[in-house]
């Protein structure tokens, strides 16, 4: 049975935690202890905000490392992470936590920030709202997808699989129960981390059209 897909968008509330560190071993720790939403906040907010940049910064820890204490062996590490091979934030805590782990037990050079360029984890709150698009087939999925919100796309191609702990985007999951098998295998291949999400829409607008075509 085809049913509509539901075009969600979101906003976040960002908020500080109490929680800071001056040092590899403190960022461990407050890994070790903070919320999911500050794993996805540190991750993934570059994909949102700059959704102009490609490729997009490092993550947040792995920038901390490697400008601020100029360890630049373990900003690397950190940095290499790939964020998209991780299907729930858990897992991805336990990737950092991992590399951290070996680099301190290994007894490698441990330095504090200078006073005032301490690491503060953040957090946030994710509202999701509903909008008033609905797609019933690849045709009018091809003319909302052109006019929604940068945060509508982010929300259905990221939000959903890294928040949601869900195997696939919202789109693919959609285009599966549809019928559209082979498109949605297809939109599973592209790699949403490459490129802005300007681009990423233009893909997928492509991608969409060679189906909506049959």
């Amino acid at each position: 049975m085809n049913t509509s897909f539901h075009f969600y968008t979101q906003m976040h509330l960002i908020e500080l935690l109490r929680i800071k560190a001056k040092n590899p071993v403190e960022i461990l720790e407050g890994l070790k202890k903070v919320p999911t939403s500050s794993i996805y906040y540190h991750t993934h907010r570059f994909l949102q905000q700059h959704h102009y940049l490609s490729p997009e910064p490092p993550n947040d820890f792995a920038y901390w490392i490697t400008e601020v204490l100029g360890l630049e062996e373990l900003g690397e590490s950190l940095a290499g992470v790939d964020t998209v091979s991780f299907k729930n934030l858990e897992e991805l805590r336990a990737e950092y936590i991992k590399i951290l782990t070996n680099y301190i037990s290994k007894g490698k050079h441990i330095i504090d920030c200078e006073d005032g360029e301490e690491f503060y984890f953040m957090g946030c709150k994710t509202f999701v709202l509903p909008t008033p698009y609905f797609a019933h087939n690849l045709k009018e999925f091809i003319e909302i997808l052109n006019k929604i919100s940068i945060n509508s796309l982010y929300f259905h191609m990221f939000e959903a699989r890294m928040r949601l702990k869900r195997d696939e985007n919202d789109f693919a999951n959609w285009f599966r129960n549809m019928g559209e098998k082979k498109l949605a295998k297809d939109l599973l291949r592209l790699d949403p981390y490459n490129v802005t999400l300007e681009g990423l829409r233009e893909d997928i607008i492509n991608l969409v059209r060679k189906y909506a075509k049959h």
